[in-house]
């Protein structure tokens, strides 16, 4: 039998006063890949290490993808309208620390770990990625704390079928 920790004491366990606590917690239960999300353009080059990513429809094909409005590399993927999604490997690890800002690296000295490459919108496209997804921002709101951007997929690009790198319980794992 599975044993699970009990939540954080102040989390509330009625379904009235939910709060931000038990909330974070019921999601780090939740098994999550991990992308570094990049950006090019006249705004200048960012990116960021997300999991809050999902597919939205495939004709027209469309990704949603959600970040906190007080990140730096927010306002450079609305400016540019594109970005990419780098879905990582598990080889990728020390990657998405460094795009999380767990690291001394920031902005686009960000970019001189890993290999990149671009396809048809220009943002950085990680040549050791499991699947890279090229979007042209179509639609972007704020809800709450974040941005929820949708972009339009315009090109893909295929790694190679390697092990997973998955963030669950606030570590990172193989899958």
């Amino acid at each position: 039998m599975l044993k699970t920790p009990a939540p954080p004491p102040s989390a509330e366990t009625g379904a009235q006063g939910l709060d931000a606590v038990l909330f974070r917690e019921g999601m780090s239960r939740v098994a999550a890949a991990v992308h570094v999300v990049t950006t090019d353009g006249p705004s200048g080059l960012a990116g960021f290490t997300a999991t809050a990513v999902t597919p939205v429809t495939d004709d027209p094909a469309a990704l949603l993808v959600c970040v906190n409005t007080a990140a730096r590399s927010a306002q450079a993927l609305l400016s540019n309208g594109v970005f990419c999604v780098n879905t990582l490997s598990a080889e990728d690890l020390a990657l998405a620390d460094v795009f999380a800002g767990r690291t001394e690296l920031q902005g686009p000295d960000r970019f001189t770990r890993g290999e990149w490459d671009k396809l048809v919108t220009g943002a950085p496209v990680l040549k050791s990625g499991l699947v890279s997804f090229d979007c042209r921002l179509s639609d972007a709101r704020v809800v709450a704390t974040h941005h929820v951007l949708i972009g339009e997929i315009v090109n893909i690009r295929l790694g190679e079928p390697n092990p997973a790198l998955v963030y669950q319980t606030r570590l990172y794992r193989e899958l």
